[in-house]
C-alpha cells in the first residue's frame, strides 16, 4: 500500500502538533503517511512538547511504511522555518510553498496514494508574493486543471458543498449563476460515485432565501436560477433534488434522505457541519487528478506551541484520504 503524503502547512500553526499526535494514534487505524518538512524543526517541537516521537528522514516514499511503525518518516522539505509558534514569518513562505509542490509531485508520480494538507496562513504566503486566492487554487494550479475544483466538507453523518466560497455575502448572491450549480453538482455527482462508493448519489439542492424564496414572494433567485439549474441537471441523469429551504435540510432525518448537500453561500454549508462535528470534519478537494484532504480548520495561533491541539481533523482527513484513494485505485 502506498503511503499518504502530509505538508508541513504555517510553521507557526499547530499543523506540526496535530500531526505528532496523529503518529502517536498510529495504532487506532491511522494509514502510514510521511510528513514534507524540516526533520530538525519537528525533531524539537516533539521534544519541546515532551512526546516520544521518533524522527526519521526518508530519502523516497517507498521507505516510509517500514519506517512509519518506529518512527515519523519526513521528507525533508530542505529549507529551514524562521517563524516561532504563533508568529508567522513570511520568510518561510519558499519552504511553505515548496513542500505543497512537492506533495503534489509525489502523487502525480504514484509515489503517494493521496495529499493531505496542512493548514496554511494566506496573509503571510500574499505578503511573500503569493498570487493565489487560497491554497485550493494553487494546487489546481499545479495540477493542470482548468475547471474550477469542488470544495467539499465531510463528516461521518453529513456532505456539504458550497457553490460559491469565500464571497462578502452581497457578492456571493450577485455572483450566483445556474451554470456554477451545475458545474459544482456533476463534480460531486461523480466524486460520490467514485471515491466515496455511492452508486446512485443523491444531492439535496438548497434555496438561496428563506422558505427557499416562498414563490417568489421572498425572493426570486429558485425560480431564475436554481431551478433552471437543476432542471439541468435532472435531464442529465443526476438525481438532485430542490430548492429546498435551508432551515429544514439538516436535522437528522432529513440528512438521511440525500448523499450531499449543494448550498448557494459559504457559512450555509459551514454552519451545519461544524455544529454537528466542529472537531471530526474534513475538507476536501473534488475535481483533481489526485486525492486531497485537509482537516477543516484553521492554523490556530491561539495555541500554537502547546500541545493542546486536538487532532481527530488531521486523523479524519488522514483515514478519508486512504479511503478515497483505494475507491479510486479501484475504478480506475
Amino acid at each position: 500500500m502506498l503511503p499518504l503524503v502530509v505538508t508541513m502547512g504555517e510553521p507557526a500553526g499547530i499543523g506540526g502538533e496535530i500531526t505528532l499526535k496523529a503518529w502517536l494514534g498510529r495504532g487506532d487505524g491511522v494509514p502510514p503517511f510521511y510528513l514534507i518538512d524540516n526533520p530538525d524543526r519537528i525533531a524539537a517541537l516533539a521534544r519541546r512538547l515532551g512526546w516520544p516521537v521518533p524522527v526519521q528522514p526518508i530519502s523516497a516514499p517507498e521507505e516510509a511504511p517500514a519506517v512509519f511503525a518506529e518512527a515519523l518518516p519526513i521528507w525533508p522539505v530542505g529549507i529551514t522555518s524562521q517563524a516561532l509558534p504563533a508568529h508567522p514569518d513570511p520568510a518561510d513562505a519558499p519552504a511553505i510553498l515548496s513542500a505543497i509542490e512537492t506533495g503534489v509531485h509525489h502523487v502525480r508520480n504514484g509515489w503517494a496514494a493521496a495529499l493531505v494538507t496542512n493548514p496554511i496562513h494566506k496573509d503571510s504566503l500574499y505578503r511573500a508574493g503569493f498570487r493565489y486566492p487560497g491554497h485550493t487554487e494553487y494546487l489546481a494550479s499545479l495540477a493542470g486543471v482548468s475547471e474550477a475544483p469542488v470544495m467539499m466538507l465531510v463528516c461521518p453523518v453529513l456532505r456539504v458543498v458550497p457553490v460559491t466560497i469565500h464571497l462578502a455575502l452581497r457578492h456571493a448572491v450577485l455572483e450566483l449563476r445556474a451554470s456554477a450549480i451545475v458545474h459544482v453538482a456533476r463534480v460531486t455527482d461523480a466524486a460520490l460515485r467514485r471515491e466515496f462508493g455511492v452508486a446512485a448519489p443523491t444531492l439535496a439542492i438548497a434555496g438561496l432565501n428563506p422558505h427557499a424564496g416562498e414563490g417568489g414572494g421572498l425572493g426570486r433567485e429558485e425560480i431564475e436560477i436554481i431551478e433552471p439549474a437543476i432542471a439541468e441537471l435532472r435531464n442529465g441523469g443526476i438525481e438532485a433534488r430542490g430548492p429546498l429551504a435551508a432551515d429544514t435540510m439538516f436535522h437528522a432525518e432529513a440528512r438521511r434522505s440525500y448523499d450531499a448537500a449543494l448550498c448557494m453561500y459559504h457559512d450555509q454549508a459551514l454552519i451545519p457541519i461544524k455544529t454537528i462535528d466542529f472537531h471530526g470534519g474534513v475538507n476536501v478537494t473534488l475535481g483533481l487528478p489526485f486525492v486531497r484532504t485537509s482537516p477543516d480548520h484553521g492554523t490556530a495561533f491561539a495555541i500554537a506551541g502547546r500541545g493542546v491541539a486536538r487532532a481527530e481533523s488531521m486523523i479524519a482527513a488522514l483515514r478519508l484520504a486512504a479511503d478515497m484513494a483505494a475507491r479510486r485505485a479501484v475504478a480506475g
